[in-house]
């Protein structure tokens, strides 16, 4: 429970500086296969905005890998290294999966064990309407998994990534990529970027 407190402690000190009333902040993801960018929502998702971005600002995500690649569910990444070794993380944060955001094609969520307040550092893009990820109820079996951003640009790198061929690696028995697809970097995009890309058209997350 003290473990627990701390963590939410120190992620809302991360978090202080965050003006609400400006816009979104936007990730740009490298990988070997290109370019995305994820736009994060703060307003719906503080505590895993905030821990991602801790995760993202210090170089964490950096030569991490998408190890789980399903095609026509889902892209995990974020916890393993090219050599499939396990990276140290913070420790695990509460799960805001009844914030009204749904598991939709696009979107970003967070990665958890059977425990609902088990995510860390992996997170995963949705490739279907993946309902029953979402939120249905308190109890841990159906407390689901948070969505806390969506895609905004570099949706067709997320469908080559899911293209590519899979199998047994490591300790994983199956939906390794064949060729690593690697997070070369993660970056808060800049003031500059960020009112540049505010003009392109992006589609609202629907909300329940």
């Amino acid at each position: 429970m003290k473990q627990k407190l701390h963590t939410i402690l120190f992620i809302l000190a991360l978090f202080a500086g965050f003006d609400a009333q400006a816009a979104n902040p936007l990730v740009k993801v490298s990988t070997n296969y290109g370019e995305m960018v994820f736009e994060l929502y703060p307003d719906k998702a503080p505590l895993t905005v905030a821990n991602f971005l801790n995760y993202v600002n210090s170089g964490h995500y950096d030569g991490t890998v998408f190890h789980r690649v399903i095609d026509k569910f889902m892209l995990q990444g974020g916890g393993y290294t090219a050599d499939l070794e396990h990276k140290p993380t913070q420790p695990p944060i509460p799960n805001e999966a009844d914030n009204g955001l749904k598991n939709e094609p696009g979107t970003l969520a967070m990665a958890h064990n059977a425990a609902p307040d088990s995510a860390t550092s992996q997170f995963y893009i949705n490739l279907a309407d993946n309902k029953y990820l979402n939120h249905h109820a308190p109890q841990p079996k159906y407390f689901g998994y948070c969505v806390f951003g969506k895609v905004v640009k570099g949706w067709d790198v997320a469908k080559k990534i899911a293209a590519q061929p899979t199998g047994a690696a490591g300790r994983f028995p199956s939906n390794v990529p064949v060729q690593p697809v690697v997070i070369e970097q993660a970056t808060l995009v800049s003031a500059e970027e960020m009112s540049a890309f505010a003009t392109q058209p992006k589609k609202p997350l629907k909300k329940s």
